[in-house]
């Protein structure tokens, strides 16, 4: 996690009084001693207790903000097919995707900007995926690709419009969800991506729709390429050999394009008639 107070003076930086500063010290024993006290229901209404806790402890703090990453850990199983031993006590690191959360809190507020998100989310599909029809001029080398692999390292975050009665948990999960499902689609035949940016579109509409507790997100899809490996520069090492197309695929880091959208719920402004 990382703690940022700010404070209501600056005499610290410009006179060197330090008696308004909450030692760095200070501010991690708070969040240890509340955590054994409250426990971690989840990430964010732990940043939301927290600055609570120290704008009602410390008057001339002014704002509060909070960044808090989730690790998440699975007992380790032995034994083979569904009904494995769980391990008494060793654990392994499970991160599908990187779960965190920004909550902000400035004095007078009457509640605390809570934003929500995951990080490292990498997915691929080996089809259903397209990118044709875009600008032909002189500087067009890449042909049409009507079929080819689809992989990204999904980033997201979103806003909530209230935090009164939020289950968090279940909020985060339903976004991975609906990324994942507009990603993929349906087991057999899955779903057809036109494009990322339509992708990614459609998987932030999906979750304002699912979700009226979001009033925004934004999401990031970098390309994460793989192109076909050119055998016919070895054609006496492949030869007599039936090769089917698209055997081996050479995975290209650098360059690739990011993709980045962020998609607001419309206020709807009502009549005072």
């Amino acid at each position: 996690h990382t703690l940022k107070l700010k404070l209501a003076s600056q005499k610290d930086y410009l006179q060197g009084d330090n008696s308004d500063i909450v030692a760095t010290d200070s501010q991690k024993n708070t969040v240890y001693l509340l955590a054994r006290k409250y426990g971690l229901k989840s990430p964010e209404e732990f940043g939301i207790l927290l600055c609570d806790h120290f704008l009602n402890k410390y008057s001339h703090v002014n704002e509060v903000s909070i960044h808090i990453d989730e690790y998440p850990w699975s007992r380790m199983g032995f034994g083979k097919g569904p009904y494995q031993d769980l391990h008494n006590h060793a654990f392994v690191f499970t991160p599908t995707a990187i779960r965190y959360c920004d909550v902000t809190q400035k004095r007078g507020d009457s509640m605390p900007t809570v934003i929500s998100g995951l990080s490292d989310l990498r997915v691929l599909k080996t089809t259903q995926s397209a990118f044709v029809n875009f600008v032909n001029d002189e500087y067009r080398s890449l042909p049409d690709q009507h079929d080819r692999i689809f992989s990204t390292v999904i980033r997201s975050s979103w806003q909530y419009s209230t935090v009164a009665g939020v289950d968090f948990d279940f909020c985060w999960n339903k976004v991975k969800q609906c990324i994942l499902n507009t990603f993929a689609g349906e087991t057999e035949k899955g779903i057809f991506s036109p494009s990322v940016q339509n992708t990614l579109y459609l998987a932030e509409k999906l979750v304002l729709e699912s979700i009226p507790e979001v009033s925004s997100i934004d999401m990031t899809m970098p390309n994460k390429h793989y192109f076909n490996f050119d055998f016919s520069k070895f054609p006496k090492l492949v030869q007599g050999e039936e090769l089917k197309e698209e055997t081996v695929f050479l995975p290209v880091d650098k360059p690739a394009g990011i993709i980045y959208a962020q998609l607001d719920r419309k206020t709807v402004t009502k009549s005072k008639l």
